[in-house]
Formats: structure tokens, C-alpha cells, sequence
């Protein structure tokens, strides 16, 4: 009797585990089949480059002596000292012209004094700004050509999260630095608004390269390539046939603008058109229930897992960043 009951008991496990395995592998496939939809859209299309730098002076220099052998007779100035450009800050015995301030600023310190004799080139004091910041940030040799004087830049400062501030860009440099075999170039962007900043502060800035405004532009990802083709997959509500699947036609098109997040679509598109965007991987959900219910299931150890979702497809412009408007 004991040995028929545990034959019945072994049956409905091997009956469970069974049902369960063929269930997620139903439910895998199931869940692949899944397609994700994106929608046309219309708007304003931003494309930014971006690079890593810090706060930096935009004044920032020694000032050295013009003429050789001359006596200083008074230094006018001390460490700490706020002073305007023009400014003396040293005359000398002879009478001849003093040594002047180059630009406003702080004179962070003084390196002679009265008596002292100074010789042409030696730095007497040194000018620092803390009014006036500008950021020097390093740009990838494949986005460098798009860098423009005047052109806008957004930028965040690791004190201040919360808080954006805006300038320009200055200089591009005709030289990169390279590393790796992967060559940056330097570009400084003055910061307009620079309350509260102190030199040396971390920063991240994105340049605005390109603009557009009433873009059309889909996810990135929506786009296939076949050669020099680019074609997307548009859906529509049923096929027309009674059944209540989506049908779908492949459509060529052509892009313009881009960034990390979606591309324009230049013709072949409208509007408000819905396209087929590529399937993400299974979830791992169902069969982490099921490993759950097999523990649950009179003491026996069960199984978990699943299949990593991750976005598939895609291109990106490499540091190019931004968002296009809704």
C-alpha cells in the first residue's frame, strides 16, 4: 500500500515538473514574440557633444619684469589684494615705468620686495581672476570638426548637481593630445554665469552642434540598414483580414540629424505613423515564479533564472548627446 502511495507522489512530481518546463518555455517564446511600437514624432531635434573638464581662471598669469638690473623702490601691494588692470604694483628707484596690473583680479602673491634688483622676465606677483571662469574640456577626434567658436554649451558642476549653467565656446585647439591611440583636442567654453564656482571644480559640459526645429525623428533603434538602404518597419491597427495581429510594411527611408537617443527622418515617414521597434529579450519574471513555486513545492529545491533584457540594435553618434523635443 505505502509503495503504491509513493509511486502516486513520484508520478504527480515528475507530472509538476513537466508542466511547469514546457510552461516557460511557452511563456519565452511568448514573451520574445513581444514587439515594442514607437510613434513618429514632431518637434525640436538637439545634437550635443559632450566632454569632462574643470573650473579654470580665465586669468591666470605670472607678472615679470620688463627691464634688467632695476632696484625696486616700493611693492604696493600684498597676497590677498584685489586689484583693476592698470594698477602699479611696483615702482622702482630709477624712476622709471612701474611694473602694472595686466588685467582685474587677485594678486595671490609677491615674490620680491624694496631693495630687491630685478631682471627682465622674473615674475615679481602673481594674478588670479575668481570672477572669471571658463572650462577646458577634451573632445573626441571624431566629433572635434563639429566644434564651432560662439557655439552654446550647457554645464554641470559636480558641487551643484542641481544646477545648470550656460556658456561659450572660446577656442578650439589646433593640436589634440593622444592617448592610446585615440587623439583629443582641448576646447574652452567661458561660463557666463559662474556664482559660487571655485577654480578646480569637475565639469561636464555638452555643446549644442546642431538644431532642429518641427523634426520628424524616431528611437535610433527603429532604423535598419541594408546596404546603402535605411528602411524602417511600420505597423498598422490589423491586416486587414479580420485577424486582430498588426500588419506590417517595410518602409525606406532617409535620416538626417542625430544623437544617442533618436534620428531625424528627412522622407519616407509622417506624423504620427506607428513603426515596429526590435524586440526586447524575454523576461526573466515567469521563470523566477516558477523556481519560486518548485521551493514551495513539499520542500523540494527548486530553479530560478532568465534571459538579461537589454535594448537591441542601434546606432549612436558616438559623444553625441540629447533629446528630441516632444
Amino acid at each position: 500500500m505505502k509503495k503504491w502511495i509513493w509511486t502516486v507522489i513520484i508520478l504527480l512530481v515528475i507530472g509538476f515538473v513537466g508542466f511547469q518546463y514546457f510552461n516557460s518555455k511557452s511563456n519565452a517564446q511568448e514573451a520574445t514574440a513581444q514587439v515594442r511600437t514607437a510613434t513618429v514624432q514632431k518637434g525640436k531635434l538637439e545634437v550635443k557633444i559632450s566632454g569632462s573638464g574643470s573650473v579654470a581662471s580665465v586669468t591666470s598669469a605670472d607678472i615679470t619684469a620688463a627691464a634688467d638690473n632695476q632696484e625696486i623702490d616700493e611693492v604696493l601691494v600684498a597676497a590677498g589684494e584685489e586689484v583693476n588692470a592698470g594698477d602699479e604694483l611696483i615702482t622702482f628707484t630709477d624712476g622709471s615705468d612701474p611694473i602694472t596690473a595686466p588685467a582685474a583680479g587677485t594678486i595671490t602673491s609677491v615674490s620680491v620686495a624694496a631693495g630687491q634688483r630685478v631682471t627682465s622676465g622674473q615674475a615679481v606677483a602673481h594674478l588670479t581672476n575668481y570672477q572669471d571662469f571658463q572650462t577646458v574640456i577634451q573632445v573626441d577626434e571624431l566629433d572635434i570638426s563639429k566644434i564651432k567658436v560662439d557655439q552654446t554649451a550647457d554645464i554641470t558642476v559636480s558641487a551643484y548637481p542641481d544646477k545648470t549653467f550656460t556658456g561659450k565656446v572660446t577656442a578650439v585647439a589646433a593640436e589634440g593630445t593622444s592617448s592610446n591611440g585615440v587623439a583629443t583636442f582641448d576646447v574652452t567654453i567661458h561660463i557666463e554665469n559662474p556664482e559660487n564656482l571655485k577654480v578646480g571644480m569637475s565639469t561636464e559640459a555638452s555643446i549644442l552642434t546642431e538644431s532642429k526645429e518641427d523634426a520628424l525623428y524616431v528611437p535610433v533603434d527603429a532604423v535598419h540598414t541594408n546596404g546603402d538602404q535605411k528602411y524602417v518597419i511600420v505597423t498598422s491597427a490589423s491586416n486587414g483580414s479580420g485577424s486582430s495581429e498588426a500588419a506590417t510594411e517595410q518602409k525606406t527611408v532617409k535620416t538626417g540629424i542625430a544623437n544617442e537617443d533618436y534620428v531625424e527622418i528627412t522622407e519616407g515617414l509622417s506624423e504620427g505613423e506607428t513603426i515596429q521597434l526590435p524586440a526586447l529579450a524575454a523576461s526573466s519574471s515567469s521563470t523566477s515564479e516558477q523556481g519560486r513555486s518548485m521551493q514551495g513545492f513539499g520542500g523540494m529545491g527548486g530553479f530560478s533564472g532568465g534571459v538579461p533584457q537589454g535594448r537591441m540594435g542601434g546606432t549612436s553618434g558616438g559623444s553625441m548627446s540629447g533629446r528630441g523635443g516632444q
